[in-house]
């Protein structure tokens, strides 16, 4: 169906009519001029994402109903790496004429199904048109008590730095999709320059090779908001002294504490956790598998630090890592290798600014 066949209000109507409130925080949802939401006693957290066709994503290799499920996960990440609890989203798209209801009822379906995992409101919106593609914006509303955030910036020197999963994976599945993304070009390249109609024709059932690759697209197409370690966080009394999700890389992300601490770092990357697919893809594609966790963006997984005298606690959680500790300022921020090298940590992870 044609977009413009239900109109923006319409469209708006037909995509939420079914959505339930989940929170008492919201007192008003969608369908007046604004959302009305009530913190009585907490601090409220925004955060806002902003996913570009062409920047963040390509519809080449990401069907609608995951950059749905993206889009909303990528913000819910941010509410919990601030220790909250996420409540409600605000969705806003810019849309060209190349989609249709159908296409935005798959974004919603995403959309609602990472909503639903953690019981947050979809509470308003905006809907445009664009000449340039897709654009989609989310604004997360969450909530904390004043004493449980966690900010960038309270990291202190002999703290044990940790993160949360595996990291590199989400990379290396971009890397993956790129790849097998130029396969087809090619071989659809060769085939119109040869006058080939019968193999062109027959690119329409092309098989990416993605065999035994299937966890690194998961990383990269359906990431997970790491809300089930601020739990265990919670149920150990572990309240971490600095905290970030790692969308930009765990290069980026350390040097961003340390930055805002006022402190330096040492990261062992002996213990930096590295999965089974991402380290043999890396291999494969003749490529440094510490480069890839360390600088590689989109795991969403937690960086976080607490003090040393936490250590047996965190020791005793399941996918939690120590991966280094906190120093002071003048000893910089180092990776030290498994020969035991050490190297200056740069910030070299994902730079949507740069050309």
């Amino acid at each position: 169906m044609d977009i413009a066949k239900l109109g923006e209000f319409g469209l708006i109507r037909h995509l939420t009519k079914d959505i339930q409130i989940a929170n008492a925080s919201t007192l008003k949802g969608i369908g007046d001029d604004c959302a009305v939401l009530s913190y009585p006693n907490s601090q409220v957290l925004v955060s806002t994402d902003m996913l570009m066709e062409g920047v963040h994503f390509d519809l080449t290799y990401i069907g609608l109903q995951h950059l749905g499920y993206k889009s909303a996960m990528v913000n819910i990440s941010d509410i919990f790496a601030m220790n909250g609890i996420p409540r409600q989203i605000v969705v806003s798209m810019a849309l060209s004429k190349r989609f249709t209801v159908e296409d935005m009822e798959q974004f919603y379906d995403g959309l609602k199904l990472a909503c639903d995992k953690w019981a947050v409101d979809i509470v308003g919106g905006d809907t445009t048109s664009s000449y340039t593609g897709l654009a989609v914006s989310i604004t997360c509303i969450g909530e904390a008590l004043k004493e449980d955030i966690v900010y960038r910036n309270g990291a202190k020197d002999t703290d044990l730095i940790c993160v949360s999963g595996d990291l590199g994976a989400a990379y290396m599945g971009l890397r993956l999709l790129e790849r097998e993304r130029a396969v087809y070009y090619q071989q659809v390249d060769e085939a119109r320059q040869k006058g080939n109609a019968k193999a062109l024709e027959g690119m329409k059932d092309f098989q990416p090779d993605f065999a035994g690759k299937e966890y690194l697209l998961q990383r990269q197409l359906k990431p997970e908001a790491r809300g089930d370690i601020i739990q265990r966080l919670r149920e150990a009394n572990i309240h971490p002294t600095a905290m970030m999700d790692i969308s930009d890389g765990l290069s980026s992300e350390l040097l961003h504490i340390c930055s805002q601490s006022g402190t330096g770092c040492r990261v062992y990357e002996k213990n930096i956790p590295i999965d089974y697919q991402t380290a043999v893809m890396a291999e494969e594609m003749n490529m440094n598998v510490t480069t890839c966790a360390m600088n590689g963006g989109e795991d969403y997984e937690l960086l976080f630090t607490v003090p040393i005298g936490d250590h047996e606690k965190i020791r005793n959680l399941d996918d939690v890592k120590i991966i280094g500790h906190i120093t002071r300022k003048e000893l910089g921020n180092m990776l030290i290798t498994r020969d035991e090298q050490e190297f200056e940590i740069k910030a070299q992870g994902w730079n949507p600014l740069e050309k």
